[in-house]
């Protein structure tokens, strides 16, 4: 990964984390959701988010409808960095599963 795609990279996990909190109970249902991982194509035209989503029955379901919200995120990303960056990259939110995982090898070793 180039020094241009960790700087947007950390810039984007920055203000998204930001983003979740403050909009969290208009946009996704007041779920808790933490942004772990933002990864930019060499391009900088799309972004890979990984979410760990707590407090939430259904995932899936949520994934799915932070992906439908993909233009409203965006848009609260151009306000917040239109002056840092000339063009927002396309976003993709995925679960971060990296959690659960340990959470279940641990269990396993007890």
């Amino acid at each position: 990964m180039s020094i241009r795609q960790e700087k947007i990279s950390s810039l984007l996990k920055r203000e998204l984390a930001i983003i979740f909190q403050r909009e969290s109970k208009n946009l996704f249902q007041g779920a808790f959701i933490t942004v772990t991982i933002v990864r930019i194509a060499p391009d900088l035209s799309i972004g890979k988010v990984y979410l760990s989503l707590f407090q939430v029955k259904e995932k899936e379901a949520l994934l799915q409808h932070i992906n439908e919200q993909e233009w409203q995120i965006k848009k609260l990303l151009t306000a917040a960095l239109g002056k840092n960056l000339r063009k927002i990259p396309a976003l993709r939110f995925y679960e971060d599963d990296s959690l659960d995982y340990a959470e279940q090898i641990d269990t396993l070793l007890k």
